[in-house]
């Protein structure tokens, strides 16, 4: 599976608006639901939400990864944003957050979810290209970043 797969130029949004956690995972959903490829904007804020509230899924090193399962959506989607400021997650390092890529599934996709997850997170382990997603300044530096590491 490659990220530019699952994800596209105008599902990435920086500067996000949001400043706490519901915020951006609201934002981040609607981007989604902006984009088509979420049909059912409540159901995937509610389940991505209720996960979250589980433990959270601020894993570390500035990033967080949100994520759900919801009837309304019919394929894997990814949105990716980056607060204005570096902003509160719980994240388990208790640092805070300077990018957040929300995953969407549908239910029956459970193999698929968990891929994507574990894509998004080896992609993430690179200090390197952590460090220049960080410093990336518009929607499209991110989607070059990314398009540069699926080469």
């Amino acid at each position: 599976m490659k990220l530019l797969d699952i994800i596209s130029l105008d599902c990435i949004k920086a500067p996000l608006v949001g400043t706490d956690k519901q915020g951006v995972i609201g934002e981040l959903v609607d981007v989604l639901v902006a984009s088509g490829r979420v049909k059912d904007a409540k159901g995937l804020k509610d389940a991505v939400w209720t996960r979250e509230l589980t433990r959270t899924t601020g894993i570390g090193h500035g990033l967080a990864i949100p994520h759900g399962k919801c009837p309304g959506v019919e394929n894997i989607a990814v949105a990716i944003g980056k607060p204005a400021l570096p902003m509160d997650f719980q994240a388990i390092d208790s640092k805070p957050v300077r990018l957040i890529i929300l995953l969407a599934s549908p239910p029956d996709k459970t193999s698929d979810h968990i891929q994507a997850l574990a894509h998004i997170s080896r992609l993430m382990t690179m200090e390197q290209f952590r460090e220049q997603i960080y410093a990336a300044s518009s929607p499209s530096d991110i989607y070059e970043l990314l398009r540069s590491q699926e080469r």
